[in-house]
């Protein structure tokens, strides 16, 4: 047997399927631990799940993160334009601001309402219902038109590259699968997979980096990392793939990471993920009853410490490998004209015969994770902040099974979107898109919110709307123009290129100011917050005492170190 062979082979398939076995019992075997829940005796703990071990929180935010997008986009990304898209994996140090400042006030407050709160309850209470119901639906919109169909998608491409299964087959049965997975296994089944898959997909992916190296350097490591610098140096027109930051107009790539700016655009983005998004927050809220806040803080932060660790590891897992791939594409070891194959091609390429088994085997745990995640996170919005409010005092089980046609209806809703979405045009132009768009109003509000005073309710919920619809005005110039690239005739469009064609990232920033300026300027003519709104959400007495009780110099410790190691990366490729 050709151990080395570039392809799929039986043994592959067996170590495959056995795999899958053994991971479908472990999850069914933790559920069955854990009945009760999953049988409808308490909503919260199907939604949220209970309070883990600070490194399962870890781990879950990790796996929440990871998604096909990662494996196809950052990959291809990676062969194409070098580490310029690492701003938005270098975001380590982010989580960290989600462990030390965001979560006391998300459990403060959860303290205070007697339950576990969902962004929306955030807003609610800061600032007026309609704010929050805004962010439920905005949430909803972008989790169906980004998270779950983008994933889906990209998903279909990495079986077809990988495996040979066809696109529609993979992404169609992929949402099926995970749809499935999450109405039967709850945020426990989600949780328990997120354990599962972590280490299998962090060794998987170092094996592809590692002999993707040794291959290029004919054997070593250090030779392989020198030839994929020397190569990659030497590409986009002789400026190089090899920078983080692009200064010059005359490179190329200034266009798409325009100086300084995609740092503040990738940290906007950044900041709503990781701080406001339903679908990681709830992975450090869990928490079981009458639990004090400071043993929910420690375990929450030393969650998102673990995280940040976790964080970094994507650059290494898959854009690089992508950088590698396009030397050895530049050296003939494989064609590598459709970029979006490249991980899958180093996967097939360097990797041998039985590996190659194990290996997808975490992938398509990512996989599925990732989707799950998105999917609870759904179920968890309309359950608390739509049918809840609606129809008060159903039974538990009622809750849960809302929460389950939810997810059923977010799944056949992400497979309807999947063909609009692919007649948009590039993937990550769609989905950077998306982000930069969404973000400015989450991260003014959210932002504002706890850090002023002075933000009235009106100022929010104002804040939330106009970013809003100013947001997906511009996408809609975005498709008719093809991201501005398209020449526009009429006086309209020649009087707003100010609007259709300034860069996403530059635009994003500007978009972020003015929501400010404007949150400012309704405060002055609006109604001040009430007492109760500003103690439970800004700095007071209170939450100082909550987040002192729950950190010691360990904790200092580790954060530093994740810091030192983002610096560290942006140093060497600066």
């Amino acid at each position: 047997m050709n151990w080395n062979t570039q392809e799929f082979i039986w043994l592959d398939w067996v170590v495959l399927a056995i795999g899958v076995i053994c991971i479908i019992w472990a999850v069914y075997h933790t559920i069955q631990k854990d009945k009760k829940k999953m049988l409808g005796a308490d909503s919260e703990d199907y939604l949220f799940g209970k309070g883990e071990p600070w490194y399962i929180i870890g781990a879950a935010i990790f796996a929440a993160n990871i998604g096909s997008e990662h494996l196809v986009g950052l990959a291809g990304t990676g062969a194409k334009s070098g580490v310029g898209m690492a701003h938005w994996e270098m975001q380590g140090w982010m989580i960290l601001l989600l462990g030390w400042i965001f979560v006391p006030f998300y459990e403060l407050l959860s303290k205070r309402l007697g339950k576990i709160i969902t962004m929306p309850d955030f807003l609610k209470y800061r600032y007026t219902k309609a704010t929050g119901s805004w962010l439920s639906i905005i949430t909803l919109v972008a989790y169906i038109l980004t998270k779950v169909s983008v994933t889906a998608y990209t998903g279909g491409i990495f079986f077809e590259f990988l495996l040979g299964i066809p696109f529609w087959y993979g992404a169609i049965g992929l949402i099926v699968l995970t749809g499935l997975f999450t109405v039967f296994g709850g945020m426990k089944g989600v949780m328990t997979l997120s354990a599962i898959q972590t280490p299998i997909l962090i060794i998987g992916s170092f094996l592809v980096l590692f002999l993707g190296l040794a291959t290029l350097g004919g054997g070593s490591i250090a030779d392989g990392w020198t030839s994929m610098m020397d190569y990659c140096g030497k590409l986009n027109n002789g400026y190089g793939t090899t920078h983080m930051f692009h200064w010059t107009s005359g490179d190329s790539m200034y266009q798409e990471y325009p100086g300084f700016v995609v740092f503040i655009g990738a940290s906007i983005i950044g900041f709503w993920y990781w701080c406001t998004d339903q679908h990681i927050v709830q992975r450090v809220l869990g928490q079981t009853k009458a639990e004090s806040a400071d043993v929910v803080m420690k375990r929450a932060r030393r969650g998102t410490i673990a995280a940040g660790y976790f964080k970094i590891l994507p650059v290494f897992m898959f854009l690089i490998p992508g950088m590698i791939a396009a030397a050895l594409a530049g050296q003939g070891k494989f064609d590598l004209t459709n970029t979006d194959g490249a991980f899958a091609y180093m996967v097939k390429g360097v990797l041998p015969a039985g590996v190659k088994g194990i290996v997808t085997i975490g992938f398509i745990c990512a996989l599925v994770t990732s989707l799950a995640a998105f999917f609870n996170s759904c179920a968890t919005l309309f359950t608390e902040d739509f049918y809840k409010p609606l129809r008060p005092g159903k039974s538990e089980t009622t809750y849960v099974t809302v929460g389950r046609i939810a997810t059923v209806v977010v799944v056949f809703l992400g497979m309807a979107w999947i063909p609009v979405m692919m007649s948009l045009g590039s993937l990550y132009d769609y989905l950077q898109g998306i982000q930069s768009l969404l973000a400015p109003a989450m991260v003014a509000v959210f932002a504002l919110g706890i850090f002023s005073k002075k933000i009235t309710p009106m100022a929010g919920q104002w804040g939330m709307i106009v970013g809003f619809l100013i947001g997906m005005l511009r996408l809609i110039t975005n498709i008719i123009t093809n991201t501005g690239k398209l020449p526009m005739a009429g006086v309209i469009w020649e009087n707003t290129t100010w609007f259709w064609q300034t860069n996403w990232l530059i635009f994003e920033c500007w978009l972020l100011v003015f929501l400010v300026v404007m949150m400012y300027v309704v405060s002055v003519f609006t109604k001040a917050p009430t007492k109760e709104q500003i103690s439970a959400i800004t700095f007071t007495s209170d939450y100082k005492q909550l987040i002192r009780g729950s950190w010691n110099v360990w904790d200092i410790v580790a954060t530093l170190g994740v810091v030192v190691l983002c610096a560290t990366f942006y140093y060497y490729f600066w």
